[in-house]
């Protein structure tokens, strides 16, 4: 291996991205022919980055160390008929799912060995009698941030499935709180409706004949989709629209959010690896909308109720039935 270039700056860089790390902690598993003296002295003489070298002869001796330590990276050395790094790959990658930054040392070229090395689960493989001290320090640092990114994505995919969970988890959660909520009212609906047909024998309650038609549960289906994706804004007409139809059908309120409830099941449900916190807050004001729609619905019709319509008279009519009546 080459001394590092004269007039190369020496310095310890910032364990920033894209830059070395200030230091790191290195095992080299050598062969018994050749151990890592050379190497020490290499990276001691290149101040890049403080390289603290721990050596291990031998494929046991090398699988030993890596049980019972942590190391920043490894290195191998390939000495064929003595060491077989490719062997070592090998049984690293199958002794453990979490495998270290591993570069592979050898005097064979490049062309001959990258292949090999990084089927092999290898992260790079250096000629020693090709490469100089920096460049073998570019190639632990860069592997050491590849494995340090690929951990990193690790957890955060762990935590978002972690957190997706939780979100699914609490919407179902307040779906079964919110069902509760309607039983128990409907309980009540159901005792007073039966105490008033003990007094009143023969007469039904409209609630009780009120059917909710399937497609009328599709439309709501519908409705929730598009709210869910463009919001309250472009659909007060839909709401009117819907509202008249409930109060046309003889829909209580209790019905409407067992509806809304069967609705916003399936679609959570169908949300599978999904956030489910966007939906279920469309649908809590989806739900709030239509409700005040369909109080608006009943109250004008409780008014044509108490105040039906009258024909009036057309002017001038009303003094003729005078003078007849005189």
């Amino acid at each position: 291996m080459r001394p590092p270039a004269k007039g190369v700056a020496q310095r310890l860089p910032t364990a920033l991205w894209g830059e070395l790390p200030p230091r790191m902690r290195v095992l080299f598993v050598s062969g018994a022919g050749r151990t890592g003296g050379w190497l020490a002295k290499a990276f001691a003489a290149d101040s890049a980055s403080d390289v603290t070298l721990q050596e291990a002869v031998g494929m046991p001796a090398g699988l030993a160390c890596l049980r019972d330590e942590v190391f920043d990276a490894v290195l191998i050395s390939h000495c064929p008929g003595e060491l077989d790094a490719l062997e070592l790959l090998d049984a690293l990658r199958t002794g453990s799912s979490e495998q270290q930054p591993i570069i592979v040392l050898g005097t064979l070229s490049e062309r001959e060995m990258t292949d090999q090395c990084f089927e092999a689960g290898a992260d790079a493989y250096v000629c020693v009698d090709t490469t100089t001290t920096r460049t073998l320090i570019w190639h632990l640092g860069r592997a050491t941030e590849r494995h340090r990114l690929v951990s990193e994505n690790r957890r955060l995919r762990q935590s978002q499935r972690h957190r997706l969970e939780l979100e699914h988890d609490e919407a179902n959660r307040l779906l079964a709180q919110q069902r509760a909520l309607i039983e128990g009212l409907e309980q009540l609906r159901d005792g007073a409706a039966t105490r008033r047909a003990a007094r009143e024998p023969g007469r039904d309650d409209p609630a009780e004949s009120a059917h909710l038609p399937q497609r009328l549960t599709r439309h709501y289906h519908e409705l929730l989709r598009a709210h869910v994706i463009m919001g309250s804004g472009n659909l007060n007409d839909e709401m009117t629209r819907l509202a008249d139809l409930l109060v046309a059908a003889g829909v209580t309120a209790g019905q409407t959010m067992q509806m809304h409830l069967q609705v916003v099941e399936q679609m959570v449900d169908g949300l599978g690896s999904r956030s489910a916190r966007h939906v279920m807050n469309r649908a809590d004001l989806l739900v709030l909308e239509v409700m005040i729609h369909l109080a608006e619905g009943y109250r004008r019709r409780l008014r044509r109720h108490l105040h039906p319509p009258r024909q009036l008279m057309l002017a001038g009519f009303d003094l003729l039935d005078q003078r007849e009546a005189a």
